[in-house]
């Protein structure tokens, strides 16, 4: 930021102008790290937006298959109906995006839901149930991984828009402002300084 008090000298505008230098080198990269942030928010939002309407897709039939599994068994049985066994998924894939920290399903299948624990009374309703809910509790978890990417995505996007304005909208207006009159101060010292030798001349 420009600095009122400085005495204005040639040394002192050299400063001023690697400073503005500096802050263009900055404000352009914010610039371009804005530009690559909102497009992969774009892409992040289309991904989460398809796995939503995966998600949709598949609720109607699990209300359909509990509500099979309930006219089967009745709501209190299949209460108690032993849950089958689900193998833990992989664990995330982390990774970097500009900084930001972005988590990711592996490419790996979808984990096998095991076989039921002894039921008294199984049935293929109950089965289908349980699979379809498996499966829509895997697409929760993908939801939620890219709803995180979206919000750490966006802080960042915010951070960098504001540091970019300051610069765009303060700094370098300031320091434009102090160059130009830095300059001008200069040229009124040649001035007076030319005025005076050819004074002591004659």
């Amino acid at each position: 930021m420009p600095d009122q008090d400085r005495l204005p000298t040639r040394t002192t505008l050299l400063e001023l102008r690697e400073e503005r230098q500096i802050m263009q080198e900055g404000y352009r990269f914010l610039d371009e790290k804005r530009l690559l942030l909102a497009a992969e928010i774009l892409r992040q939002l289309a991904l989460y937006e398809a796995a939503m309407d995966q998600f949709r897709d598949r609720q109607q039939a699990a209300m359909e298959a509990l509500r099979d599994a309930v006219g089967r068994h009745g709501l209190e049985a299949l209460s108690l109906y032993p849950s089958p066994l689900a193998t833990e998924p992989p664990a995330p894939r982390q990774y970097s995006f500009l900084g930001v920290r972005m988590l990711a399903a592996t490419d790996q299948p979808d984990p096998p839901l095991g076989e039921t624990a002894l039921a008294e009374d199984p049935s293929p309703q109950a089965r289908r149930a349980a699979e379809i809910f498996h499966f829509l509790l895997l697409r929760a978890r993908d939801l939620a991984l890219l709803s995180g990417n979206l919000y750490r995505l966006m802080d960042d996007y915010r951070r960098t828009e504001r540091r970019a304005r300051a610069l765009e909208d303060v700094l370098l207006p300031e320091t434009r402002v102090a160059i130009r009159q830095l300059e001008e101060q200069l040229d009124d010292q040649d001035q007076e300084e030319a005025i005076r030798v050819r004074l002591k001349a004659r």
